[in-house]
């Protein structure tokens, strides 16, 4: 008895000393961190970490993005067949507010064409340039580099830049991959209004898409030192039928090397896309 209750104590103290080394939730220091101008400081290594790529609305899992009819039922593609479980889409809650995209019925109907055909179509498969929003929730990280005067955001994937002009410089002079970007400070909230993308993106694996007329409004908010709020306020009136938001959180790279790393992909893709033209073409 008396070796119990020695045990006991020796226990009660181990967790009076351990527990005297422990702050309280509540009293941890959660704020956000700020610049020498008083801004939030949004600098560092973020990541999406939902299934958001694979599509934004809510959606079952499903053996592969790619289908074909099977004897009880869809089954994947064969050219996605032997990814197995690897190729399979997981399920998702879905990060569009609402539910659903408010598609125009004969965009809707491009989109399921889209989805059907998605090897062929699918501009990520192809390595091109994401667009925004889609940069910010691919499975890559990507960086923002800030500074009082300067604020650039650095994506992993396909190597993706995109410098944020803190002053309207007017009109861009072309449409292009990654659009016009113009940023501004509400609040605590970093603002940056999108024009000028082409049509050539998508917003994911699922084949919902755009039109040139894309107008892309993301807010910024970072909540905490390692977690932040990202909103996207989609207007398209050739595709829509009203504007529509999505939103999730993002977080920060907590490895003390946190980089970001070569993924050029362009490269992994020549034979994709010119592998036909070869003279003597490889086997499949």
């Amino acid at each position: 008895m008396k070796r119990i209750l020695g045990i006991t104590r020796n226990i009660s103290a181990a967790a009076a000393v351990m527990l005297a080394g422990v702050v309280p939730l509540a009293a941890q220091d959660s704020r956000a961190p700020r610049g020498a101008d008083g801004k939030p400081d949004l600098n560092g290594i973020w990541q999406a970490l939902n299934e958001a790529n694979y599509d934004l609305e809510a959606h079952v899992a499903r053996p592969a993005m790619a289908l074909r009819p099977g004897p009880y039922g869809p089954v994947p593609a064969a050219q996605t067949l032997a990814l197995g479980a690897v190729g399979a889409v997981p399920p998702s809650l879905g990060v569009v507010e609402g539910g659903e995209i408010p598609y125009k019925p004969e965009a809707l109907a491009k989109k399921k064409q889209n989805q059907q055909d998605w090897l062929n179509l699918d501009p990520e498969i192809k390595c091109y340039l994401p667009g925004v929003p889609r940069a910010t929730y691919m499975p890559y990280p990507f960086q923002i580099l800030q500074s009082a005067s300067a604020l650039t955001f650095v994506y992993e994937y396909a190597s993706a830049v995109r410098n944020i002009f803190l002053k309207d410089p007017g009109p861009a002079p072309a449409d292009s991959w990654m659009g016009q970007s113009v940023g501004h400070w509400e609040g605590d909230a970093l603002v940056i209004d999108v024009t000028d993308q082409n049509d050539r993106t998508w917003f994911d694996r699922a084949g919902n898409f755009h039109s040139d007329k894309l107008h892309v409004m993301e807010r910024y908010t970072r909540l905490s030192p390692d977690v932040m709020s990202y909103e996207a306020t989609i207007e398209d009136p050739v595709v829509f039928t009203r504007p529509w938001k999505i939103s999730m959180p993002l977080y920060r790279r907590q490895e003390k090397n946190a980089q970001l790393l070569d993924f050029k992909c362009v490269e992994f893709v020549e034979e994709l896309l010119y592998g036909q033209y070869r003279k003597h073409p490889l086997k499949e």
